[in-house]
């Protein structure tokens, strides 16, 4: 750990020298009071003219050492230490001049010392107060040997005391001061260090970012923001003076959402997003984004997903395919009946595969055309589970639904009925023929409206819990592997989630999304 006691700051120094002005001051006027009042004062009755001389000598001796100049010639500790001489002698001798300790003297003595001590940062100061005792001691030496009225020792022994009490209180408070300076001049120094990284992480950032005041005025900004609103960013100019469609946006509440988009008077298309101050009076910081790198980076995620897509599509249709021709080829050579009819079995569930993996493709390909709509989900679902227990896909009975009749989601109707099939086929699939197998639930906080879909079944392993959406990944003999890669999709392209979420029993899926478009 550093000495607090062994660190000498610039501004410490500044501080002391600032602190030893005021206590120049304080000898200057009691120097001036010595002189002018000291006999209405009842001072120097002893030896008035050694009063007289003491105190103009006190008096020009503060005035030398007063200066700026003294600090520079003969540095400021060591000054400080001439001044302490200067007062304890000036003031023992102003004592021996006006009746001893039994004057006010001495308590002009331990203010000095603890003046002396807090500037001098407490250097030397048990120094003072032995000096300041042996002055005392002495003068009460030659009052007693000289045949004037001495003061009782016990007395004399009383005040040196309280030297080295004052310089005790003046050492300890100088010590916390100077280690408090020490910790606010490393903290000071750690916060120039922690500023210079942010601004130098920020010019670095591939966003534009601004930092704004709370009247949008620009403290910070880095290249790219300026690159993106097209002018400088100096600091200290209104927002509106250089980007008048962005401040405009900014002074709606709503801006401090998610990422809006924005037309800029250039023609540039950005996204900004807005974060709000954590303390009142605190800064805005405002992300920028270009629309255009957005998009192309948002194609190249699409072609490269559209690469790996492609790559498993064919390696899903190559299976089917070659099943179909290999059967193809023994349907030719086969003449029993019963042969021909196993493998026309064959080439059918195989080409009904094909055109399953098809049908799912393109329905992938819709996902970017949703149509939202506020759908009233009593109704909705009522009418889905008569059109799913029409096609025979489940008994009624094993489907318990409550939903709220006020309860609404924002959705398009084609990728709902799409996603609830494939979560429904795949209920049916698993779960009990017993009434109530699969339960339908809706909740939601008026926002955001989550409908549950929760069956009996034997559950997800948790080995497959985190390949569940991937595409083509499937336990089903006969599945695609689509179903609830697409799901998840059509779910996001309707600003909606489709999780797994944990049950003790069964699956237990959950498709959340706005209540209103």
């Amino acid at each position: 750990m550093t000495d607090a006691r062994a660190v000498v700051l610039p501004s410490a120094d500044a501080s002391r020298s600032a602190a030893l002005r005021y206590l120049n001051l304080f000898r200057l006027f009691i120097a001036i009071v010595f002189l002018v009042f000291g006999s209405s004062l009842g001072l120097g009755e002893d030896a008035p003219v050694m009063f007289v001389a003491v105190s103009i000598a006190y008096l020009v001796t503060v005035l030398a050492l007063g200066f700026p100049d003294a600090i520079r010639k003969l540095g400021l500790n060591r000054l400080v230490t001439i001044q302490m001489v200067a007062d304890i002698l000036a003031l023992a001798l102003l004592m021996h001049a006006s009746g001893g300790v039994r004057g006010g003297l001495p308590t002009l003595l331990m203010i000095m010392l603890a003046g002396g001590g807090l500037v001098g940062q407490g250097r030397l100061v048990l120094f003072y107060a032995a000096l300041a005792t042996v002055a005392v001691l002495v003068e009460n030496v030659f009052r007693t040997f000289g045949g004037r009225e001495a003061s009782d020792f016990a007395l004399v022994g009383m005040v040196c005391v309280g030297f080295f009490g004052v310089a005790l209180v003046a050492r300890y408070l100088a010590s916390r001061a100077l280690a408090n300076e020490v910790l606010a001049e490393a903290r000071g120094a750690d916060l120039v260090k922690q500023r210079t990284i942010n601004e130098r992480i920020i010019e670095d950032m591939p966003d534009g970012v601004l930092v704004l005041d709370e009247s949008l005025t620009v403290s910070q900004g880095n290249p790219q923001a300026a690159r993106l609103l097209g002018c400088e960013l100096a600091p200290g100019r209104p927002l509106a003076a250089v980007a008048p469609v962005l401040a405009t946006a900014l002074s709606e509440p709503a801006s401090c959402a998610e990422g809006h988009q924005l037309m800029l008077s250039s023609g540039k298309a950005i996204r900004f997003r807005a974060i709000p101050p954590m303390e009142e009076g605190g800064d805005l910081i405002v992300y920028l984004e270009d629309m255009e790198q957005i998009q192309a980076q948002a194609q190249q995620i699409k072609l490269a997903a559209l690469g790996r897509l492609t790559a498993g599509i064919a390696h899903e249709i190559r299976n089917p395919l070659t099943a179909v021709s290999h059967a193809a080829e023994l349907l030719r050579e086969e003449k029993r009946a019963e042969g021909q009819i196993r493998l026309t079995r064959i080439i059918n569930d195989n080409a009904q595969r094909i055109e399953q993996l098809v049908r799912d493709v393109l329905s992938l390909g819709r996902r970017d055309r949703a149509h939202l709509e506020s759908l009233k989900l009593d109704a909705y679902l009522t009418e889905f589970l008569d059109e799913f227990t029409l096609h025979g896909e489940v008994e009624k009975a094993q489907v318990e639904a409550d939903i709220d009749a006020r309860a609404t989601l924002a959705f398009d109707r084609a990728h709902l009925h799409q996603i609830l099939w494939n979560l429904l086929g795949n209920a049916r699939r698993y779960a009990s023929e017993r009434p109530g197998a699969i339960r339908l639930w809706v909740d939601g906080d008026g926002v955001r409206t989550a409908l549950h879909v929760i069956d009996d079944g034997p559950g997800i392993s948790p080995d497959h819990r985190a390949q569940l959406f991937e595409p083509f990944f499937t336990t089903h003999a006969k599945g695609t592997g689509l179903g609830l890669y697409i799901a998840r999709e059509l779910a996001e392209a309707n600003r909606a989630s489709l999780t797994l979420l944990d049950s003790e029993r069964g699956a237990h899926f959950c498709l959340t999304g706005l209540s209103q478009p």
